[in-house]
């Protein structure tokens, strides 16, 4: 039979995904250990053994197999702008909508401090933007000069005012920079546009990354590395709430990944107000946004979960009243043994706990709020990001959500409460699981036959 073989390149784990194009099923799946270190074929080539085992003697021909990849730290990026909570935080959203991991946004005019922090990063690319379209070009000028006399070696993608262009192209021309222009990410004032960016820094990725990170081996495998593995999610997650050509969407969602380093949130709505009389202020909030948590991780970072929550929180997931167990010590081996697999109901417990740290705070730091302001006209309340308050589902992936007894309970943690009732959570909605791993092998088949991505979802998707 004709399938996809549909790869994932992720940080700790390859994942294999086997699907049958004429049945539209998952065949099979298996996974191993990502061997970045030292040839990324031998992680995959036991994944493979493994799927086949997993096929039972099926005969399957893979007419495509396309991948995606976060192995090597995934791809890092710093975003550069003139405002912080404009140019710079647009900049930033647009990196992070293309998979990237941003180590740091700057703002206005870079010092040479700044540049030899951005030299000694172990960046991939840097995202240049800063002034709308006709406004400020003295600043992304400045920073375009900085950067060529700094020796820096890393693809460059500018994203600023358009009346810079020429002479950013000269300056880069001149010194051997590689770099894409593209339209601004904020055109007008509070006005986002992030796509064209998007699409500049996946091209480079596919070019230029994946051979740097040692994964030029695999694509003479494969049919090629279609992009980051976030954005895969978020395309996958797009498809889903949005439809396809012949398959209805389902609408408004949020997708949670819990992993090891960071939690990812991912939401696919409009984000407007709910409620009548709410205003909206600052920054247009992307209508496919995603957020990274570098402190929220449930191995690499599980010290700074523990500093980011406080023992207290932690202590209120586990029911622990009568303080008997260490959550430090307990957050100090997992950081230190990051493969760890819980196995005692007591192991099984903290992870849980830690998990629904994870995703309170991950939620409550990408859903907006909502203010109140006293005037001589009465109270008047004003929102801040996004509303997610009726968004219909709540999806969940990750190895703690998929291997838990209870993952409605570590979701619902994620939920709208009274106990901070300015965070504008989604107040009641479904839970979805990815039981079998298959979101980031669903944006790889939406890029191929969006139709079949979306109807493979809602089949494979389980409510909790």
């Amino acid at each position: 039979m004709d399938a996809y073989l549909l790869l994932d390149f992720g940080s700790t784990y390859t994942k294999l995904t086997a699907v049958d194009i004429e049945n539209e099923e998952i065949l099979a799946t298996a996974k191993d250990i990502t061997t970045i270190e030292n040839d990324i074929m031998i992680g995959f080539n036991k994944a493979y053994e493994q799927l086949m085992e997993n096929l039972e003697g099926k005969k399957v021909n893979f007419i495509k197999k396309l991948a995606c990849s976060s192995a090597a730290g995934g791809l890092k990026m710093v975003a550069i702008g003139l405002v912080p909570d404009l140019t710079a935080e647009a900049a930033k959203r647009a990196a992070l909508g293309a998979g990237a991991r941003v180590l740091k946004a700057y703002s206005y005019e870079l010092t040479n401090r700044e540049i030899e922090e951005i030299k000694n990063s172990k960046l991939d690319i840097v995202l240049l933007a800063g002034g709308t379209d006709g406004g400020n070009k003295d600043c992304i000028i400045h920073n375009a000069k900085m950067i060529a006399k700094s020796g820096i070696k890393l693809p460059v993608v500018v994203a600023g005012n358009k009346v810079a262009n020429d002479e950013i192209e000269q300056i880069f021309k001149e010194t051997g920079i590689y770099y894409r222009i593209t339209e601004n990410v904020m055109p007008k004032l509070n006005v986002l546009n992030v796509e064209p960016s998007r699409e500049q820094i996946r091209q480079i990725f596919m070019k230029r990354i994946v051979e740097a990170k040692g994964l030029s081996n695999a694509e003479n495998y494969i049919s090629g590395i279609l992009m980051p593995t976030p954005a895969a999610v978020l395309k996958a997650a797009r498809a889903l709430s949005e439809g396809s050509d012949e398959e209805e969407g389902i609408g408004d969602l949020v997708v949670i990944d819990i992993g090891g380093a960071t939690t990812d949130v991912h939401s696919i709505a409009e984000g407007t107000p709910s409620k009548p009389g709410v205003t909206m202020k600052g920054l247009e909030e992307p209508f496919a946004k995603r957020t990274v948590e570098g402190d929220l991780g449930m191995r690499y970072s599980a010290i700074s979960l523990w500093e980011a929550s406080g023992t207290r929180k932690i202590r209120k997931y586990l029911n622990d009243k009568d303080r008997k167990i260490d959550v430090e010590g307990n957050c100090k081996l997992r950081a230190e043994n990051i493969r760890m697999v819980p196995k005692t109901e007591d192991e099984i417990k903290f992870d849980e706990a830690m998990g629904k740290v994870a995703t309170n705070m991950a939620m409550e730091r990408h859903v907006g709020i909502v203010e109140s302001v006293y005037s001589p006209c009465g109270v008047i309340f004003t929102q801040i990001g996004k509303d997610l308050m009726e968004t219909k589902y709540v999806i969940g992936t990750g190895g703690i959500l998929v291997h838990s007894k209870n993952p409605g309970g570590i979701l619902k943690a994620g939920a709208f409460s009274m106990e901070n009732p300015q965070s504008l959570k989604p107040k009641n909605p479904k839970f979805l699981l990815d039981k079998t791993y298959i979101l980031s092998a669903m944006g790889l088949l939406a890029e191929e036959n969006p139709d079949m991505a979306v109807r493979i979802m809602k089949k494979y998707l389980v409510e909790v």
